[in-house]
């Protein structure tokens, strides 16, 4: 998918699986100019989301979730996520 647009709103449709009340996807793509995965065209995101799906649930089972609804996505599309996934009422240290 070589469009940003594009691939940012395919992001936030597959990231709507997880029914979030915030969801903040930020392209820092252009901070990494240069970088091996910004040569073979994957964009580097940052995503804070919050949805109840992550109650009770560590922080690499929250991630491991937000990899499975964006499947072959962080494969091909995405080289780097960084992420922030809390439950509701969380603050953001958690």
């Amino acid at each position: 998918m070589s469009d940003a647009a594009e691939l940012e709103a395919v992001i936030r449709e597959r990231l709507g699986v997880l029914a979030p009340s915030v969801l903040e996807l930020t392209d820092e793509s252009h901070l990494h100019a240069g970088h091996a995965g910004s040569r073979s065209g994957g964009r580097h995101y940052r995503l804070s989301i919050v949805s109840e799906q992550f109650v009770g649930q560590r922080t690499m089972e929250r991630h491991r979730i937000i990899y499975a609804a964006l499947g072959q996505l962080m494969q091909q599309d995405i080289h780097a996520l960084s992420i922030v996934a809390r439950a509701p009422g969380e603050d953001v240290a958690q």
